[in-house]
């Protein structure tokens, strides 16, 4: 587990410094893919240098399973960052080097025997499906490819936490797509904690389990994903909730419109349709859609309700978990 308490962290510019962390606390539970989100300057960055034991802070804590990263020195501290594995936003590979070759470097530093690195680049070749492509240069592969590359090298030493700086940045959707698989399959079948930095909220949609939203260098929200976005007014939910388009003539049909927030399976396929049943009512979706965070379907919908027993249907769905809010009565109140 990853924790970091208090952290405030400053540079030096022009003569005055510039606050990049302002107090910033967050948990990263073990086993988990943790996102940072914000926008360049945020500080997310500067929060990744520090987990990683790259920067110092000027005031704070990180701990790794509880050890207080600030009093290490030393041999001790180079102990410790062989435990964190880092990718940056450039890979630094080695140009006349195969790909095989770039990721057994650390392996080669290390004094690891011929046959177990040969092993080992194997097993990291298949993770990040690049096993046909051993053999080739770096100039040879995409700008997605070599991420992928980046990603096994930094994993051949066995790192338990893995920070990964915007790692789709500069790459096409399609290639980003498998980037961030590859993450997700190093934390599921490694069991590697994953940090992940990036301005995309795409990420955070297709692998995060939990989030900490940046600006300003300051945390503004944090929690796990489907928490965050069962809240429509969190930065989570408006940025990866379908958006909800009406007119006020649709909603002025109905004698009132609400937003309600679903997440699951049965809930996105059943809970409307049940409620509407077992109370007589009218839900007629007006606006909105579904979308996936990982695995999970969460739909935001604009629903039009009309029957005398509305406030029971939107309070039964309620108790089952969705998220009721927006309630605007009809023709005398639309839906703004």
């Amino acid at each position: 587990m990853i924790t970091v308490e208090n952290l405030t962290k400053s540079f030096p510019h022009n003569g005055n410094p510039v606050v990049a962390l302002r107090d910033v606390s967050v948990d990263v539970q073990a086993g988990s893919l943790f996102g940072v989100v914000g926008p360049a300057g945020s500080g997310k960055s500067t929060l990744a240098r520090c987990i990683a034991l790259q920067e110092r802070p000027d005031r704070g804590v990180v701990r790794l399973d509880g050890l207080n990263t600030g009093t290490l020195d030393g041999r001790r501290l180079r102990e410790i960052r062989r435990q964190l594995g880092v990718v940056g936003t450039k890979p630094e590979l080695i140009a006349e080097r195969t790909i095989a070759g770039n990721i057994a470097t650390p392996l080669e530093q290390l004094g690891v025997d011929g046959p177990q690195r040969r092993s080992r680049v194997g097993t990291l070749l298949d993770l990040v499906g690049l096993t046909p492509r051993a053999a080739q240069r770096p100039a040879e592969l995409t700008e997605g490819q070599l991420r992928r590359v980046a990603v096994a090298k930094a994993l051949a030493a066995g790192p338990s936490v893995l920070l990964a700086d915007d790692p789709t940045s500069g790459v096409s959707a399609d290639e980003a797509g498998a980037v961030l698989t590859v993450l997700d399959r190093a934390r599921a079948e490694l069991g590697v904690t994953i940090v992940v930095t990036t301005p995309d909220t795409t990420v955070v949609r297709r692998v995060c389990d939990d989030v900490a939203v940046l600006e300003d260098g300051a945390v503004l929200e944090r929690g796990t994903v489907l928490d965050l976005i069962s809240d429509p007014a969190s930065r989570t939910a408006q940025a990866l909730l379908p958006a909800i388009e009406t007119t006020r003539a649709q909603s002025a049909r109905y004698d009132r419109a609400v937003d309600v927030v679903l997440i699951g399976f049965a809930s996105v396929g059943a809970l409307l349709p049940e409620a509407a049943g077992r109370f007589d009512v009218e839900l007629a979706t007006i606006g909105g859609g579904i979308t996936r965070v990982g695995d999970t379907p969460v739909g935001r919908f604009r629903l039009g309700v009309r029957g005398e027993r509305s406030d029971a249907a939107l309070a039964w769905i309620a108790e089952r978990g969705g998220r009721v809010t927006h309630a605007v009565r009809g023709p005398q109140g639309v839906a703004a």
